[in-house]
């Protein structure tokens, strides 16, 4: 018998539950770096609506010389100054700008914590494509201003909030799809890899955007909604919400076990005990949440088999059910600077590269992908270390503290040449981006999975919101505190990051006093 080519070989060398995991695991990846690469246009484009000239920066015109002259020249339209584009070509350019990420991220924390109720009672794959094409759309509308010459302020306001809606449809999709799929072994190392898809959509973004921003910035819009939406057909056709969809073993759990996602699940329960008798086996600090769970908790002494959501499924877990979970308040307070802190770099890095470079929007644009380059790495880095220590609040707390002495050197290091911009980009965004990465991902997903909900698998799309929605209130702040800041000057936008970043560990504090004095054996996490 012939021997089987190399590469047929290592086909067969795994096995079918693992490529199905593989391809959740590279189809979720792509979908959610989509959702970022729409969002990504709205920075780069910023350097093109308002150019710096004689008209509104007459006092520094000595010092923009040679900035204006790399300026590529672009399609004057009728209603276009050479100041930008209208309303933005005025002197108080900054606020409006301003005014279209407040928007944008305003809405976007508030829809993302109706998403993560809506979301565990309709089918994922079905909610995740309408909020997808819809993304599609909404991302498109901001382009079409500059293609249908539109220059009402409101129009860009209405764009940006719709957009920020619709995008809450996908974190929390993702998040739960993913968390089916992959069990608590390896995961920080697992998300954080997985969770790198935020960097490579910004970057893909990025550069999309730059690509046309001097020419035709409404395509820097146009483009990206059509990938997304063509990615939420991909989501329909192929996304697959839990392994029990097509017969693929899951991991197990130790009591109870509850495979319901999604608005038609099966839900297969074991024997379990009583919870009074659950109560002894815990750690002291779970026994109040036990004891009130109890009469939400049905105990049963054989195998019951049931369809549907609301008559035989494990019923969706309160928003104050959630909330009662150890670290969930904790965590979700600290997301909310750190979360700052990202966006604020994320819609404003381009801008201040271009100030304090003097580069056009396209080369400022290109090289702001290195924080997201930088923010790959933090995040795995994140991810490994937490899984070594088994201590994730200690790896985000070690984090913060060297990221708020790093924004102060960025802010003094970036002056002195381009070569110095680059090293501090990488270095800022690992140490920025990492506890960003880790609390979305692995500490949400541990705090859906929580020993106090007893296998309520449902719970975790409402955590993740919960988590993500008090995040999305930072990323709101963030730059809209940047845009009315850098008026006065971009070092006291870097103190107010640095302050942020100080909140974020404060928050921290207990959670890390309290792994510190757990053993190997009895760690904050537990899953049920």
């Amino acid at each position: 018998m012939a021997q089987l080519p190399p590469g047929i070989r290592f086909i067969t060398s795994f096995s079918r539950d693992q490529w199905y995991r593989a391809f959740i695991f590279t189809l979720t990846f792509f979908l959610y770096a989509s959702f970022h690469l729409s969002r990504k246009p709205i920075s780069i484009v910023k350097g093109e609506l308002h150019k710096h000239c004689a008209a509104s920066h007459g006092v520094e015109l000595g010092s923009y010389k040679e900035y204006a002259a790399q300026i590529q020249s672009v399609r004057k339209l009728s209603n276009a100054s050479q100041c930008g584009w209208e309303p933005f070509d005025k002197n108080n350019y900054k606020q409006l700008l301003g005014a279209l990420d407040y928007s944008f991220l305003c809405a976007y924390a508030i829809g993302m914590y109706l998403s993560g109720i809506i979301g565990e009672r309709l089918p994922i794959r079905y909610y995740l494509t309408v909020g997808m094409l819809a993304s599609g759309l909404f991302t498109a509308m901001f382009g079409l201003g500059y293609f249908c010459n539109i220059h009402n302020l409101w129009f860009y306001i209405m764009a940006q909030i719709a957009n920020g809606l619709v995008q809450t449809t996908g974190w929390p999709s993702v998040v739960t799809c993913i968390g089916n799929w992959f069990g608590k072994g390896r995961r920080g190392l697992i998300m954080g890899i997985w969770n790198s898809h935020t960097s490579v959509g910004n970057i893909l973004g990025s550069l999309i955007a730059a690509y046309w921003v001097s020419t035709c910035w409404g395509l820097s819009f146009v483009m990206p909604g059509v990938i997304i939406a063509v990615m939420g057909i991909v989501c329909f056709l192929f996304l697959i919400e839990h392994p029990k969809d097509i017969s693929c073993s899951c991991t197990p759990s130790s009591s109870s076990k509850a495979f319901l996602n999604g608005a038609s699940r099966f839900r297969v329960q074991m024997p379990t005990l009583n919870a009074k008798e659950t109560i002894k086996s815990q750690d002291p600090e779970m026994q109040h949440l036990l004891i009130d769970s109890e009469n939400s908790v049905t105990s049963q002494n054989s195998s019951t088999v049931g369809t549907g959501e609301g008559r035989h499924g494990t019923s969706a877990i309160s928003f104050l059910g959630a909330l009662r979970i150890p670290g969930v308040i904790e965590f979700s307070l600290c997301l909310l600077f750190a979360k700052l802190v990202s966006y604020t770099f994320l819609f404003w890095l381009p801008l201040y590269i271009t100030n304090v470079e003097h580069l056009d929007a396209k080369r400022a644009g290109d090289l702001s992908t290195l924080f997201d380059v930088g923010g790959i790495f933090g995040g795995i880095l994140a991810g490994l270390i937490s899984d070594r220590l088994e201590k994730r609040a200690s790896t985000c707390g070690m984090m913060l503290l060297l990221a708020a002495p790093t924004l102060y050197m960025f802010s003094t290091v970036s002056k002195m040449g381009l070569e110095a911009t680059v090293v501090m980009l990488l270095i800022s965004g690992a140490l920025v981006n990492g506890p960003y990465a880790l609390i979305t991902t692995a500490v949400s997903a541990d705090l859906g999975t929580h020993k106090s909900l007893k296998g309520n698998a449902r719970a975790l799309s409402t955590v993740t919101a919960i988590i993500d929605g008090t995040g999305s209130v930072g990323a709101a702040l963030g730059p809209l505190l940047a845009g009315l800041i850098s008026p006065s000057g971009w070092n006291n936008v870097f103190y107010m990051l640095m302050v942020a970043d100080g909140c974020a560990l404060l928050f921290l504090l207990h959670l890390i006093q309290k792994e510190l004095r757990c053993n190997a054996d009895h760690t904050l996490f537990k899953e049920h």
